[in-house]
């Protein structure tokens, strides 16, 4: 299980964990197939990403060709000293850390 980006989310994947709205409102359940469907319910009401099962490892693994890991490097060195107050091991920081350095890739590339 991975959390995937919207952007790389695509029809034919399956949820492996139920899909809330802000308000904590059920969306789709687990183990859904997901259709282009949903995926424009998902735009509609904000959903970032989304759990699905089978992609074992890092969002990275499902980016773009393009992203190199010196651009991932670049982008983790970059954003460490937003971190250095923190326990970087720790599991939630550790995703936010991530989850940051996935988003910084992808703007510089924008």
């Amino acid at each position: 299980m991975s959390m995937v980006t919207l952007e790389n989310l695509e029809p034919g994947m399956i949820l492996a964990a139920k899909v809330c709205d802000k308000s904590g409102r059920l969306l789709l359940a687990e183990g859904v197939e997901l259709e282009a469907k949903h995926l424009f319910i998902f735009r509609t009401w904000g959903i970032a990403e989304a759990d699905i099962v089978g992609l074992d490892g890092a969002v990275e693994n499902v980016l773009m060709d393009n992203i190199t890991q010196e651009k991932l490097d670049q982008a983790r060195n970059t954003l460490l000293s937003k971190y250095c107050r923190t326990d970087i091991e720790h599991p939630a920081i550790c995703e936010l850390f991530r989850l940051a350095v996935i988003r910084k890739v992808q703007h510089d590339q924008q």
